[in-house]
């Protein structure tokens, strides 16, 4: 894909050169794997497992692990243009050519971008039309949570991993080189897979009529999901893969895995259990190396509960205090109601105040009986007038609309909750009249979705009609409300997650169907629409409303043969338990349920495999370390916001520097923004003491020159620093020189005053040179534009006011080069207004693509 890069929109996505990308020599590789996400670069980097497997994987012998993501619509489209293949990321090889692929899928609505993958890389997409040699094409597998309910994807697939990667891969891919070495069959590798727990082979399961399993061998017929014993035989992976950009464009440390606070609608919190905490002390040596190896300046602590992790106080307020040091943010999401205490809340506030979420998920207690969502609005008040005795101004309340029982006035209860939190704060006057500032709350609604292996998996989906009619009955409702907003998840999204998160294998033909519609990316609201999938159902004969209703008690299920752990008469406990309204406690701190994850007196976990250790609830102590009900501060509200404290010795300047450096190669298809952000974390890792600004976002001093047009090469760019400590110019490059990304070179660096501004260049110098046309082509070109005395460009500029001006002017100087792979030297004027490089070679060598042309900078000059 690299010979397209220049056509490319946003090309940064296709490089692989990141910090923490490895260097791949496939001459000393004999596995080739390719982690794949099924979604675009912004979205996959944001993902934790896919980094833990990039490291296990990569620091495995002989193994190599590249990454892949899905191009965006308009890439793809470039790409089958000029026949080009999907290809890794870190060494451009198709992926048809490797050896193993294997999918993250974490939601159902990314099921038609795995399809889009395969198409794009040459691949068949049924494994039935892959054929039986190992070597024809990889083997194709998918993990992740979503693996659990996929069987609408399996007949695409050669296996899947149920559970947890670290368990899983070095069996499985010692058992593939094993195969590949003794030149085996696919069904002979397959067979001897299948006895790899938490391994699923999908064609080993025959399908009958109702979409129910008929397994083939007698010794295979439950597939176990797998789970770590202890985190500390689940390492973390320190040095990571540090993205040019990210949805959540920072360090996410696991603190925990699984959750039993026993929510019943949550697929993750049943399907992930038992609850296992990474050790305190290990995790605080984990945050500190991780710091060092990526330069990350934003924290956040990762589990499906992090406010019900037992020694979270100790752990954050320890945490905070160091990374305020180096003004480094921390932060915590997934948090429920009541499980952080007013030291935590002080903390947070002391580092960054944005709004605070919150989930209720039900506006009435009943409701919130049901789901067992186990807070009450008493709760939900105090939660929130600490926030604001804190600091906090604004709150966002999650909401599911369409939950099993649900009723109008379990609606009206959402307005009515939103409406005492927002008051909350306001008090009686001695005339008994409320006074005093209201809260901002935003209410966030999405439509419930059934899942697999939850207690409300036999219930149905309410209709795409009933939904839209619920979210406009509050919709009127909050705009008579002042200080409400209501936002609200699309619900023809989730009424298509309805159709496909229960489904079997009579859906595989649906949703081929509906890509080849052009149904891609259905996660994103841009582009989404319905129509390919309806239009697929009908031609495909599926009923919709089968797919969304209720299921049989009694009638086995098309995941039965897979197992999460849950064994189907908890599930139907809690089930009934929620048409009663009873709650359910968490059994990390409660009583035992025996919901059949955990080894317990009464049996062996139904994750047990010949051999394993007990698998159980693993807690750095048996009480939580907060306080439910702490005090609650006077309210802030209406209070001038003061800025975060900041360490006097972070404000000092002591020495400033430009320092100078190439931009070669893949590096120069970064933008000035993805630069910023690498210059930043770079820094970091090099220890440099960087000097701060003030106020409410105190960000390193830093200054970029002009920034660059992606493509362009460089041997002459710069930014400067400003350092709080001194430091020489050798000891800078010393410390520097081997955080610098692959093409980014330091040349040489000058001291700089403390104070004023670095100008930007007036004239650049650039060699120029063309893919396909002759030094003396260009020669002769670059004359005949010189040889003229207007020419004239039009543009928009920021108001859309189309202006034309005369570029003649900013061609000052050219000669031939004397470079092998340049033509000409010309030099540019900015004096007069900047243009692209690019556009301005463009009118030198007309009907030239961007993908053609050859431009490096060389020198910059000063006024």
């Amino acid at each position: 894909m690299r010979e397209i890069l220049a056509l490319l929109p946003k090309p940064s996505r296709y490089l692989g050169i990141e910090e923490g990308a490895c260097n791949v020599d496939l001459s000393k590789t004999e596995l080739h794997t390719v982690l794949a996400f099924p979604d675009m670069y912004e979205v996959g980097m944001s993902y934790l497992g896919h980094k833990i497997l990039y490291s296990l994987l990569n620091n495995t012998p002989k193994i190599t692990a590249e990454r892949v993501f899905t191009p965006c619509r308009d890439a793809a489209k470039i790409m089958r243009e000029h026949k080009v293949p999907l290809a890794t990321l870190e060494s451009d090889t198709p992926l048809a050519k490797t050896h193993l692929i294997g999918f993250t899928i974490t939601t159902e609505l990314c099921f038609t971008n795995l399809l889009f993958m395969l198409d794009l890389a040459g691949i068949p997409l049924r494994a039935e039309d892959r054929g039986d040699d190992l070597f024809t094409y990889p083997i194709i597998m998918a993990g992740g949570g979503c693996t659990i309910c996929s069987e609408p994807v399996a007949p695409f697939m050669d296996m899947m991993a149920l559970g947890e990667g670290e368990c899983i891969l070095p069996p499985l891919t010692e058992l593939l080189m094993k195969a590949r070495r003794e030149k085996w069959t696919k069904t002979h590798f397959l067979k001897e897979a299948r006895h790899i727990p938490g391994i699923y082979v999908p064609r080993f399961f025959d399908m009958n009529a109702d979409g129910t399993l008929t397994p083939q061998f007698a010794d295979y017929t439950k597939i176990k999901r797998r789970a770590v014993t202890d985190l500390k035989d689940a390492p973390y992976p320190e040095k990571q893969v540090v993205p040019f950009g990210a949805v959540h464009n920072r360090l996410s440390l696991e603190i925990a895995r699984g959750c039993t606070r026993g929510c019943r609608f949550c697929q993750a919190g049943m399907t992930l259990r038992p609850s296992r905490e990474r050790n305190v002390e290990e995790i605080k040596g984990i945050l500190g190396s991780c710091l060092a190896k990526t330069g990350f300046d934003d924290v956040s602590f990762l589990a499906l509960s992090c406010g019900d992790f037992s020694m979270l106080k100790h752990l954050f307020l320890d945490s905070a205090k160091k990374c305020q040091e180096e003004q480094i943010s921390i932060s915590l999401p997934s948090l429920r109601v009541g499980s952080v205490d007013g030291d935590i809340m002080e903390a947070m506030a002391g580092i960054r105040r944005t709004g605070a979420t919150l989930a209720p998920e039900a506006g009435s207690q009943r409701l919130r009986n049901v789901i067992n969502k186990g807070i009450t609005e008493e709760a939900l008040i105090h939660h929130v007038r600490q926030l604001v005795g804190y600091g906090w101004q604004q709150v966002k309340l999650y909401f599911m609309l369409g939950l099993p029982t649900e009723t109008y006035e379990d609606l009206d209860a959402i307005v009515e909750l939103c409406k005492k939190v927002r008051d909350c704060c306001r008090l009686p006057n001695e005339k008994g009249y409320y006074e005093g500032p209201r809260i901002a709350v935003t209410a966030a609604l999405s439509p419930f979705v059934p899942k697999t292996h939850t207690p409300f998996q036999w219930e149905a989906q309410i209709p795409l009609e009933e939904m839209k009619k619920r979210i406009f009955y509050l919709r009127d409702q909050f705009k008579k409300q002042k200080a409400l907003t209501m936002r609200w998840h699309e619900p023809a999204m989730s009424h298509l997650e309805g159709i496909i998160s229960r489904g079997d294998r009579r859906l595989a033909p649906f949703i081929e169907c509906a890509y080849k519609k052009g149904a891609v990316f259905d996660t994103w609201i841009e582009g989404f629409s319905l129509a390919p999938w309806y239009e697929a159902a009908r031609e495909c004969q599926i009923n919709i409303d089968e797919w969304i209703g209720a299921r049989d008690l009694s009638a086995p299920l098309p995941w039965d043969h897979l197992e999460a752990g849950l064994s189907k008469e908890f599930l139907l406990k809690e089930r009934e338990r929620a048409l009663q309204e009873k709650i359910t406690q968490d059994c990390r701190y409660h009583t035992c349920r025996n919901c059949g994850a955990c080894d317990t007196k009464a049996g062996a976990s139904l994750l047990r495999e010949q051999g394993d250790a007990p698998l159980h609830t693993m807690l750095n102590q048996d009480h939580r370390d907060q306080i439910e009900f702490g005090e609650i501060p006077a309210p802030k509200i209406g209070q001038k916001a003061e800025a975060p404290h900041i360490d006097d010795k972070l404000k000092q300047k002591a020495v400033r520097y430009r320092i100078w450096h190439k931009k070669i190669g893949q590096a120069a298809f970064l933008s000035q923004l993805e630069i910023q952000a690498l210059f930043d974390r770079a820094m970091r890792r090099a220890k440099l003491p960087l000097a701060f600004s003030q106020g409410f976002h105190p960000m390193p001093l830093l200054t970029f020159g002009m920034a660059l047009t992606t493509s362009i090469e460089s041997e002459a760019e710069w930014f400067a620093i400003t350092l709080r400590s001194p430091m020489s110019k050798e000891d800078v490059i010393k410390a520097l020189s081997p955080h610098m990304l692959r093409g980014m070179e330091i040349t040489f660096i000058e001291e700089m005053p403390l104070t004023g501004t670095i100008h930007n260049a007036v004239k650049e110098t650039f060699l120029l040179g063309h893919k396909t046309y002759t030094k003396e082509q260009i020669w002769q070109a670059v004359k005949a534009f010189a040889g003229k005395q207007e020419i004239l460009y039009s543009k928009n500029n920021k108001k859309g006011v189309l202006k034309t001006r005369n570029i003649r002017p900013v061609l000052v100087e050219y000669k031939q080069s004397e470079h092998p792979d340049f033509a000409v030297e010309i030099t540019l004027s900015w004096e007069e207004g900047y243009i692209s490089p690019i556009t301005f070679s463009q009118f030198i060598l007309e009907n030239s693509s961007s993908a053609d042309l050859k431009l490096r900078k060389t020198k910059q000059i000063f006024a």
